[in-house]
């Protein structure tokens, strides 16, 4: 008989059931899964929200609806602003004066539509003979770009007084700059940065600073838009600090904005009633006869 010790040895314990997890684990871990679920949405939806920004003050459109030959313009169509590629990536229209010329005005046209929404001021510039340069941005009409941002717009400004510079060879002193709604933040930053600086400024309906409109967006209510956001287009600040001479066009009867009366001098300022043209081609000829 064996003994009692190795009876003993050889005796098996109870059979048990397998072991059960802590539900208090199992809630743990769904909650930190969650918590990760949330913090990666969040974060996806913060950087949907950046590189959609510029959709918030830039509406860019594509077809052409209108040509200079619409306004009786004789025009030739340019292209320029080389990218890597070696491709030029802007397209425009170059409109010379019916007569000699003596200055020239690049147009940077607003945040909405493209160029040939601008031919109407074109037009009009052109009846002060002044040869005109308009062309629309990366992101408009027929240029390349898949879409605007306000460093490409600030580029593809800079490329168009190079064009007029380097390739047409226009004295510096000759070229004027006009910028309509947000493409006067870019004629102000342009004149600030250039090497040689610019003749003359004619801001129409000067707009920028754009944060502020951009946090009432709703899209702007559910990430911090103050950090995210950089489509902003400055222009109190450099207008306060621009000594080019300027014009500052209103299309309203109401008192000019603190940032127009706090614009540096030289300056002029234009208020005229919508649709007076006559007051805007009488204000426009004073201000290319003073300056």
């Amino acid at each position: 008989m064996p003994s009692p010790a190795k009876a003993r040895r050889h005796t098996r314990p109870p059979s048990q059931g397998p072991d059960l997890v802590d539900p208090s684990f199992i809630l743990k871990s769904l909650g930190a899964l969650f918590l990760v679920a949330l913090i990666l949405a969040y974060i996806t939806l913060c950087t949907v929200y950046s590189r959609s920004q510029w959709q918030l003050v830039l509406h860019p459109t594509r077809p052409l609806a209108a040509t200079p030959s619409t306004f009786g313009l004789q025009a030739e169509e340019v292209h320029f602003g080389v990218d890597a590629s070696g491709e030029p990536q802007l397209d425009g229209w170059w409109i010379p004066s019916d007569t000699v010329a003596t200055r020239t005005v690049l147009v940077l046209h607003s945040a909405t539509g493209n160029m040939a929404d601008a031919l109407g001021t074109a037009a009009m510039l052109h009846q002060q003979n002044l040869n005109v340069l308009l062309f629309d941005y990366r992101g408009y009409g027929r240029s390349g770009g898949d879409h605007p941002t306000e460093a490409l717009m600030q580029a593809d400004a800079a490329s168009a007084l190079d064009y007029l510079l380097q390739t047409r060879k226009l004295p510096a002193a000759s070229v004027l700059v006009y910028g309509r709604d947000l493409g006067a933040s870019l004629a102000l930053n342009l004149c600030a940065k250039t090497k040689t600086p610019c003749a003359a400024m004619l801001l129409d309906t000067p707009d920028g600073d754009t944060l502020e409109r951009a946090s009432h967006d709703i899209r702007s209510h559910a990430v911090p838009a103050s950090l995210l956001f950089h489509e902003r287009f400055p222009l109190a600040s450099p207008l306060a600090s621009s000594v080019a001479p300027k014009l500052l066009i209103t299309h309203s009867n109401n008192p000019p904005s603190p940032s127009l009366v706090n614009a540096g001098n030289p300056k002029m300022l234009l208020s005229v009633g919508p649709g007076d043209d006559a007051a805007l081609h009488a204000g426009l000829r004073r201000f290319l006869d003073s300056y």
